[in-house]
């Protein structure tokens, strides 16, 4: 009965901040100037852009802009052929669980 006693695993956001819902990557993030929390649904086959490096990957390089200061925040991503995330950069934006985010909206 070993798996009654499982703690849930805490997501590591510094290593992939990405939710996968339905046929999207969705990502949670706040801005380190004002606090003001996002929610960025990018979905598959239409928000990604094919990158030609070579292999079959995937880039999303995407500027965000809130309503309560005009810091810009900047989501620089690269994925494999699968969604799978091998790289991310968020310039001006610090990531946040899905619970951080629905609480206090």
């Amino acid at each position: 009965m070993f798996w009654f006693n499982k703690k849930k695993k805490e997501k590591d956001l510094n290593k992939n901040p990405f939710y996968a819902e339905e046929n999207s990557l969705v990502i949670y993030f706040k801005c380190n100037k004002c606090g003001e929390k996002f929610r960025s649904y990018l979905r598959k086959g239409y928000d990604f852009s094919n990158s030609y490096k070579g292999k079959s990957t995937y880039i999303i390089n995407k500027e965000y802009i809130g309503s309560k200061c005009p810091e810009r925040i900047q989501l620089i991503a690269e994925f494999d052929g699968v969604y799978r995330l091998l790289n991310f950069d968020l310039i001006g934006g610090t990531p946040i669980t899905k619970e951080e985010f629905e609480s206090e909206v």
